[in-house]
């Protein structure tokens, strides 16, 4: 087999899972989740995601990682060569004819829909990711201080500040393009592989210590008991478009992280493994979250659900601002992982298809990020008064971003790939000699690929649609 023009930089199989789980898993699991839950009434939600986690999740990110590594390419790239536009070491398209031009436009057009969703999704995550910053630092001023930190006024203070926002998230997107620039070997992969050992330990010791509270049994209760009534025509499309999130599935990272694995690594077990890690925490954050929710006895919903409760308890419970420090420490080191996937994300693509150098890419994505960003940082302020759809600015973008614009990609890159990428090399990638029936299960994924998701992710689209009159 030719080499790959491209360096295949997780050399070991603890690398890539480090570096996958980190991209998937941020504010997404921790901030997201559990306000997404409660707005969908609990327990029912939350067994229809884990459906759609397996049904639909699992077969959408192995076929992106098989997309990278086939291809050696990021999203961008890797969908202009299945158009027969780029230069490429092996064929990788099933068939010699070039396809029809309303196919190539497609082809490219979703992969410019995925990089743009990529963009403006990390504008407002890193407005949030300033939020989960400022709340450290009051915090850890507390600690020497405790009379100083008021929860209610210092999310008041957060909210109607709309330049300390735009100064917050200019310090993650700074952070996160200088471990970007450093190069993805010494950057994504070292820095995710020190932050997930110290996250594990304090999740678990988070989440032990929110079951002790006298309102864990009723939150478990709303967590885990199924009451499907509960559900609307939009649940099945919020569940979908929550998976793609937290999966980074439909933002061409996990495209961009297949280009780099090694030849030998068995694609299905990777993205079953990521897939049910990722869920695992999913649901660890909502065992961690929703006591301190009832506890708090808050309303449930909105995205400021976390920085309403969680910030009251820490100020009245026993040693409460050190389990603060510990809870917001753990939440940005999550949304640290996550950002730096989706911005090496956007510096692959850039950097395969204008041959821009790793540090100029990653400066110009930092500028035009922040750009973005400045709308969502300031919907709580000066652009109070902005409402789409009685939503404001953030809340508008998080559910036309996550509920429309990922699915619709990750819906094309999919088909893209179960009915245009070489049958033979996805094949091989399913060969396992040790195993009797990795052809079956080549068989199933593929079918699953072409008739069952697709069909269902179309279904809940339309069904979000029709909620919408």
């Amino acid at each position: 087999m030719p080499q790959a023009s491209k360096t295949t930089i997780f050399e070991t199989r603890l690398g890539f899972y480090l570096a996958a789980i980190g991209s998937a898993f941020g504010l997404g699991n921790l901030w997201r989740f559990p306000y997404v839950v409660a707005q969908n009434g609990g327990g029912a939600f939350v067994l229809l995601y884990l459906f759609m986690v397996l049904l639909v999740g699992v077969p959408f990110l192995i076929g992106e990682l098989m997309l990278g590594k086939i291809s050696r390419s990021s999203l961008v790239p890797a969908l202009h060569k299945l158009a027969g536009e780029r230069y490429q070491v092996r064929d990788v398209r099933e068939s010699e004819v070039k396809p029809a031009p309303w196919l190539r436009w497609l082809l490219k057009n979703a992969g410019t829909l995925g990089l743009v969703t990529t963009m403006v999704v990390l504008a407002y995550y890193a407005v949030i990711s300033g939020w989960v910053l400022h709340f450290l630092m009051q915090l850890l001023v507390s600690l020497f201080n405790p009379e100083r930190f008021h929860a209610d006024g210092a999310l008041k203070v957060l909210l109607d500040n709309g330049w300390l926002q735009l100064l917050l998230t200019s310090v993650h997107l700074l952070l996160v393009a200088i471990i970007v620039a450093n190069d993805l070997e010494f950057g994504l992969e070292k820095w995710v592989g020190y932050c997930m050992p110290v996250f594990v330990i304090l999740m678990i010791a988070l989440a032990f210590k929110s079951l002790s509270l006298e309102s864990a049994s009723e939150a478990m209760q709303f967590l885990f008991y199924p009451d499907f009534s509960k559900l609307t025509l939009k649940s099945p499309g919020q569940a979908i478009g929550h998976v793609f999130f937290t999966l980074s599935v439909g933002f061409g990272s996990m495209v961009t992280f297949g280009s780099y694995l090694r030849e030998k690594m068995y694609l299905p077990m990777a993205g079953f493994r990521v897939c049910t890690l990722d869920s695992a925490i999913s649901l660890w954050a909502g065992v961690m979250i929703f006591p301190l929710v009832v506890y708090g006895n808050s309303d449930f919903g909105g995205p400021q659900l976390l920085f309403q409760t969680v910030p009251k308890l820490v100020s009245v419970m026993p040693g409460g601002h050190w389990f603060g420090v510990g809870f917001f420490l753990c939440l940005y080191l999550a949304s640290l992982g996550a950002s730096i996937g989706l911005f090496e994300n956007v510096v692959a693509n850039w950097r395969e298809m204008r041959r821009v150098p790793r540090q100029r890419g990653a400066s110009m994505v930092a500028l035009i990020v922040f750009l973005l960003a400045v709308g969502p940082a300031l919907s709580s302020s000066v652009l109070s008064g902005v409402r789409v759809g009685g939503r404001g600015l953030l809340e508008f973008l998080d559910e036309a971003l996550i509920n429309w614009c990922l699915p619709i990609t990750a819906l094309v890159v999919s088909q893209v790939v179960a009915w245009l990428l070489k049958t033979e090399l996805m094949a091989a990638e399913f060969n396992d000699r040790e195993s009797a029936g990795s052809e079956r299960l080549y068989k199933n994924w593929i079918f699953s690929l072409r008739y069952v998701t697709g069909p269902i992710v179309v279904i809940a689209l339309l069904l979000q649609l029709i909620a919408q009159f």
